[in-house]
């Protein structure tokens, strides 16, 4: 046998017990840190559960609440508490100063807690709502309390015509459109997948797809370089809900149409992205779910509580203001409390 083999076949050799050696000793000391962390485990007392988690500026309610439903599309008057939206400690810094912001499902919720943000940062707000007057009329008055001009249109997004409407007259009022905020939605669950009728799966498609469709295809002709659009997508076009198929599927959608969207408007200087919350305390959820569920909502959470809207505007402002987000579109950014 050839020298060179010799040497192969004992190093082979060599290398097997080696190796076994190595094994046992790897085994032992991991067995040895096992021991030791059973042993911390057995002596420390099981920790108590704590509540829900409080980070922010001020401290945010946390489940249970009231119970309630309501009936649709959910009016923020009536909810009990009431959704904090103001942020009172945000100072405004003129991030969009001078802008003219078109924000759909603005009467209420995120849509309201973004009007205010933008009104404070210096932008002037056309609100698009359903029928919701009362709340409506209370946003145009937040925005014009922070010193900027306000209209409200009453409309349905599902309709193209509305939607050419609504822009149109965003731009008589204020002369130029800079920033598009698609957040209207429609959401109703259905525990059995056999219940989920064409009528209300086609209501959802029609509002939250077609609607930021219409909208973004109207406003986009008057926007210049430097206009944005953030598109409000959801925790459940990324994970999916078993009871909100109809729902996730759309947002699921939003997200992919935010993507595409962004390249397509490059050329054009218009960047186009979205914000996904988690479960936020808004009119949305206490007319979709029954009074018992809309009393344990966002208990499931890591931070055991939803979002507050004042807590999710400020990714609007981020992803609308040029100042500070210039080299960002396509970008989908999850707010949704540690899951």
């Amino acid at each position: 046998m050839p020298t060179s083999s010799r040497t192969k076949t004992a190093t082979a050799g060599k290398s097997g017990e080696a190796k076994k050696t190595d094994t046992a000793k790897t085994t032992r000391r991991q067995r040895a840190v096992q021991r030791k962390v059973d042993a911390a485990d057995r002596g420390k007392p099981k920790p108590k559960a704590s509540g829900a988690m409080q980070s922010g500026a001020r401290r945010y309610p946390a489940p249970p609440f009231p119970k309630q439903h309501h009936p649709k599309p959910g009016e923020e008057w009536a909810i009990d508490p009431a959704p904090l939206y103001d942020a009172p400690f945000w100072q405004g810094s003129g991030k969009l100063k001078d802008n003219v912001a078109l924000i759909t499902g603005g009467d209420s919720g995120i849509g309201r807690a973004v009007a205010v943000l933008f009104a404070r940062e210096g932008a002037d707000v056309a609100i698009v709502y359903l029928s919701e007057d009362r709340d409506a009329k209370a946003t145009k008055q937040a925005v014009e309390a922070e010193g900027r001009r306000c209209i409200i249109l009453r409309g349905d997004v599902a309709r193209r015509a509305f939607c050419r409407k609504a822009v149109a007259e965003t731009v008589k009022a204020f002369g130029r459109l800079d920033v598009l905020v698609n957040n209207a939605a429609f959401q109703v669950h259905s525990a059995d997948f056999a219940d989920l009728t064409e009528v209300h799966f086609d209501t959802t498609l029609k509002t939250n797809l077609y609607g930021y469709f219409h909208m973004a295809q109207e406003a986009v002709p008057h926007m210049k370089p430097g206009s944005a659009i953030v598109n409000t997508g959801s925790v459940t076009g990324i994970e999916g809900s078993k009871e909100l198929v109809d729902y996730s599927m759309t947002k699921g959608g939003i997200h992919a149409f935010t993507r595409a969207l962004s390249g397509n408007l490059i050329a054009k200087g218009i960047r186009v992205n979205a914000v996904a919350p988690g479960p936020v305390w808004t009119p949305l959820n206490p007319s979709e779910k029954q009074a018992g569920d809309v009393s344990q909502f966002g208990a499931r959470t890591p931070m055991k509580r939803p979002a507050q809207p004042e807590e999710i505007a400020p990714a609007y402002v981020f992803l609308a203001s040029p100042q500070c987000s210039s080299y960002i579109t396509g970008e989908i950014l999850p707010i949704i409390g540690g899951y």
